[in-house]
């Protein structure tokens, strides 16, 4: 598939200054990336190596390990456990269930239900790489858990993320990453997460216009904003496939427009992550790109924008 500038997406009446106009035409285009995906100015003075900073910034993701203690990650299992049994004191619109099932799929705004891991969310092992990588302070534009249950843990299919939230949320620009800490051994067999190597550089239009409410259905299962198979052919033939596995404990870190996906759990374990996203202060949401009303607060953060203050002290 050949790609297409950005320009020419105003061919189908759209503002020009929206630059990553999604939804709108009736075939899919592959665009270049207008951002930087690294933002530090002086990257020999930050918490991740430099060969650590090649590497996210070639491949769109970096996987880390032993940033967490076993001590800390059995409090977080701890929690990710009471918060699966027992729902006092959540919202009940952010616990998001799996199509055709009565299983618990997600929990969303975690840092909002959940004290340990608002103190995970502001940990400065955590907040001080997303701030050097998107060069500015930072919030939390969502967070939630993800539990994938054994048997009847469904997909996540391949999508970018910036294209949901810059056309549903209305973040305007590439300034936000994703931390995925695993909970559980995330195995080749259960569902691990998916990322294909270097497609953060590119950015795949979709197409469809996105129906109101459609947050209610696309929590469960999304059917607009994914790409077509062959803008996925195109990517996977460019970078290749690869998985993010490892213990409990292990962290991955990717950039917002990274394409990624899962497949579905039939083993007997689960496979259990938290996440939790940072976007730039500067990087705040405006109204939608996509014409519809806003998403809610607990997906995307809006009126409750506020800077992190890390702290240094342990979770456990």
């Amino acid at each position: 598939m050949s790609a297409t500038k950005p320009e020419m997406l105003a061919s189908a009446g759209h503002d020009t200054t929206d630059v990553y106009a999604s939804r709108v035409l009736d075939h899919p285009t592959i665009v270049p990336r207008l951002d930087p995906v690294v933002y530090a100015k002086d990257r020999a003075s930050g918490p991740l190596t430099p060969e650590q900073v090649r590497s996210y910034e070639k491949d769109g993701f970096l996987v880390l390990k032993s940033l967490f203690s076993p001590s800390e990650i059995a409090r977080l299992q701890a929690e990710l456990a009471r918060l699966r049994e027992s729902h006092a004191g959540i919202d009940p619109q952010t616990l998001v269930l799996e199509p055709g099932g009565r299983e618990l799929r997600s929990i969303f705004q975690i840092h909002r239900s959940s004290e340990l891991f608002a103190r995970l969310a502001s940990d400065a092992r955590l907040v001080s790489i997303a701030r050097f990588l998107l060069d500015d302070r930072v919030y939390v534009h969502q967070s939630r858990l993800n539990y994938k249950p054994g048997f009847f843990g469904k997909e996540f299919y391949w999508h970018s993320d910036f294209e949901t939230w810059h056309t549903e949320d209305g973040m305007p620009r590439m300034r936000a990453l994703s931390v995925s800490i695993s909970l559980t051994e995330n195995t080749e067999l259960n569902g691990p997460l998916m990322l294909v190597p270097g497609s953060h550089r590119r950015y795949v239009t979709c197409v469809g216009r996105t129906p109101a409410d459609h947050y209610k259905q696309s929590l469960r299962r999304q059917e607009y904003g994914v790409p077509d198979p062959g803008s996925l052919e195109t990517l996977v033939a460019e970078g290749g496939l690869v998985s993010s596995t490892g213990p409990a404990g292990t962290v991955a870190i990717f950039d917002c427009n990274v394409m990624h996906g899962s497949n579905s759990n039939v083993t007997p374990h689960p496979r259990s992550n938290a996440f939790i996203v940072y976007n730039a202060v500067s990087n705040a949401l405006l109204q939608p790109f996509g014409g519809q009303p806003p998403r809610p607060e607990f997906i995307a953060a809006r009126s409750r924008v506020e800077p992190i203050e890390a702290h240094t002290s342990r979770l456990a």
